[in-house]
């Protein structure tokens, strides 16, 4: 059996080892050992959180300024959301005007 003395440990799964590595607790797969301590995988997988967070924020600045850009772009082009709309809605009407004027 098991000695009372030891810390218990836990046998990480494959993706527990891929965020040890991940998260910086090791540096090759080899360095983990066969048993881990639970507060090391929550330490990591807590680490990994924070990391993708920040990786949303930043993407999420990104998009919001690529949206800025294009957004000016199409205000020197002279398009709104309302001139497409509008010749849109023209379009459609022009199209069931020639369709009810094809009817026999």
């Amino acid at each position: 059996g098991r000695t009372p003395l030891r810390v218990p440990g836990h046998k990480p799964t494959d993706w527990e080892k891929r965020f040890l590595l991940w998260a910086g607790h090791f540096k090759k797969p080899e360095d983990i050992p066969e048993t881990v301590s639970i507060e090391t995988i929550r330490a990591a997988k807590t680490t990994l959180r924070v990391k993708f967070s920040y990786v949303m924020i930043a993407l999420t600045i990104l998009g919001c300024i690529v949206m800025v850009i294009k957004g000016k772009q199409a205000v020197k082009r002279h398009e709104s959301l309302t001139s497409i709309n509008l010749e849109k809605k023209a379009q459609w009407r022009e199209e069931a005007t020639q369709r009810t004027s094809a009817k026999p």
